[in-house]
């Protein structure tokens, strides 16, 4: 990140609230936004993951977002369905479903008071995906995303084949999976209910590398979220980011190309990392 930030804007953080969608469901969330933003409305930024904001993520969403914010942007980290506080189940990567709730939440986010009516998505890794795959999607509030380590193409660059060969990483992702959705929900934010929660998650834990060892050829399940199926499909302004040591720098030039929209890239010596926070450095902003 810059060294000397011109900052013009104080903040406040929201630790918790929930965002409600559609069948009566609710993503947990927490946010980062400037002081006056009722008076003044900003964009938002979302950053839509499973990685549980209360503790997986936090200190090094507590070092981004508020950062960004006081350049004058709502942050919003939002945990996906089954995730950290937030209802329901998660089934596998990049379902409908997952990508649904996205499109509610940033219809939600820009009818807010706060909001002036424009979304961002940014993430890395599944939150890079995803915000591809939403952007496709096109959301009407939705105007630009910036995704990190990411890839145009499931089967071809992802971490289950390669080059046609099944990768051992299924295995060792699945049970990282495995044990985020065990953790249960924090009973400091849900009392009541975090329990009933965490026991439905255990009892319904899907077996995530079955559904990857059963399509070994790029079929309708991996061209779902792959989208370089349809380039034109995303309307939105693109930031591609990686690193020379990720595994997905090659999917880089293939967007910059394929995507008809504005865009930009931007690949740096480091490996699977947002570029502030790189390794090997150097670290730069964005």
């Amino acid at each position: 990140m810059s060294t000397e930030p011109n900052f013009t804007n104080t903040i406040e953080e929201w630790s918790n609230f929930f965002i409600p969608l559609t069948g009566g469901v609710q993503l947990a969330a927490r946010a980062w936004l400037p002081t006056n933003a009722i008076e003044q409305p900003v964009p938002a930024i979302l950053e839509y993951i499973p990685y549980r904001k209360r503790d997986g993520t936090a200190i090094r969403d507590e070092q981004m977002h508020p950062y960004w914010a006081a350049f004058g942007y709502a942050c919003v980290r939002v945990d996906m369905r089954g995730c950290g506080e937030s209802d329901g189940l998660l089934i596998d990567e990049y379902l409908q479903q997952e990508l649904e709730d996205a499109v509610e939440v940033i219809g939600w986010l820009a009818q807010q008071d706060w909001c002036s009516g424009k979304v961002g998505m940014m993430g890395k890794s599944w939150g890079g995906f995803n915000s591809l795959q939403v952007a496709a999607l096109r959301p009407t509030a939705l105007k630009a995303i910036i995704t990190v380590c990411s890839t145009d193409d499931r089967y071809a660059d992802d971490i289950h084949y390669r080059g046609g060969a099944l990768l051992t990483e299924n295995f060792s992702w699945a049970s990282t999976m495995s044990c985020y959705m065990a953790k249960a929900p924090d009973p400091l934010l849900l009392p009541e209910t975090w329990r009933e929660h965490w026991l439905e998650r255990l009892q319904n834990m899907p077996l995530l590398a079955k559904n990857w060892l059963e399509h070994t050829y790029k079929d309708a399940y991996w061209k779902h979220g792959s989208i370089n199926e349809d380039y034109s499909a995303i309307k939105a302004a693109v930031y591609c980011v990686g690193g020379w040591g990720d595994a997905y720098s090659v999917a880089i030039p293939r967007m910059i190309q394929g995507l008809p929209g504005p865009k930009k890239a931007l690949i740096g010596p480091w490996a699977h990392k947002y570029p502030n926070f790189a390794s090997p450095k150097p670290e730069v902003d964005f």
